[in-house]
């Protein structure tokens, strides 16, 4: 159970990069990016074919985060200059990118088993892979935590999170909010992209299919991190991202050591999304009407 567990904090850390990714774009900027299930492929197809041809792994990662932020600027300019809606401009990006992923890798996946890693360093040293894992990948969400939260308390990213809120009002003021929607999509799909290099890494091949339902686990952890930490101050509700990212995988890891089948995973987590997603709602009618009897029964 122990090693379960281990495993399971351990590619929480990995996949809570991608879920800040996913939280830019749907608490940030208020939309639903469907390009997530493309650009998390894409960097790890990029990281992973740079490897396998001899680069640097650390070099290979960061070009996995510019490809990223590539495939959120061609989703950004769709539906920006182009006024195609954010969700269709997602999906458009999301099946564009499964050519280019091919593209990149000459394959259907790419295996880096036995070559150097940025976790090689860290396994050289004797520690496990799973230790490994949970300290780069520990190490690099909480960096980039702290870089959002800086990031986004300067004036540019104050307008970001502005245009988010109220477009109009932001436009008002004289910002460009097409500028804005470019730079947080593009800020998104890199973080996203950033989590497939090292997800790839870990798992030492890169796959095309490995983004499926990649969205859905992003929104699963944001809400879970959400309902444990609450939604009280901007860096909390950024801190909450790794928790939940972390906390949704060893939930999964304990249904499945408990008899759950794989095949049902996805149903369980777009079942857990509903749930969570449906909650406010309900708890807010069930008041109401609760209310509503209460002023009955006094007048």
């Amino acid at each position: 159970m122990g090693q379960i567990l281990l495993s399971a904090v351990s590619l929480g850390l990995l996949w809570s990069v991608l879920v800040l990714g996913v939280y830019v774009t749907y608490k940030v900027l208020d939309i639903a990016d469907l390009t997530v299930e493309g650009s998390i492929v894409l960097g790890a197809a990029v990281a992973a074919s740079m490897i396998r041809g001899g680069h640097n792994p650390a070099a290979a990662t960061i070009a996995a985060f510019f490809a990223g932020s590539i495939a959120g600027l061609v989703t950004a300019v769709l539906h920006t200059k182009l006024k195609i809606p954010a969700l269709l401009a997602g999906i458009l990006t999301m099946t564009a990118l499964w050519s280019v992923n091919l593209r990149v890798m000459n394959s259907a996946n790419v295996s880096i088993l036995r070559i150097p890693t940025v976790f090689t360093a860290f396994t050289n040293l004797g520690v496990s892979k799973y230790a490994a894992w949970i300290i780069l990948g520990g190490s690099v969400s909480l960096l980039l935590v702290f870089a959002l939260y800086w990031f986004f308390g300067t004036e540019l990213g104050g307008a970001i999170r502005a245009t988010g809120i109220n477009k109009n009002m932001v436009r008002a003021q004289g910002i460009n909010t097409d500028t804005m929607m470019i730079i947080g999509l593009m800020i998104s799909n890199a973080l996203v992209a950033l989590s497939g290099a090292l997800i790839a890494q870990s798992q030492s091949f890169a796959d095309v299919q490995m983004g499926m339902g990649s969205i859905v686990i992003g929104l699963a952890s944001l809400i879970v991190g959400e309902v444990l930490l609450g939604r009280r101050f901007f860096l909390v509700r950024l801190l909450s991202v790794i928790f939940g990212a972390v906390v949704y995988r060893v939930i999964i890891a304990l249904v499945m050591e408990f008899g759950m089948v794989p095949n049902d995973l996805k149903l369980f987590t777009a079942i857990t999304v509903t749930v969570a997603l449906s909650v406010p709602y309900i708890s807010a009618a069930v008041k109401q009407r609760a209310g509503a009897r209460d002023g009955g029964g006094h007048a």
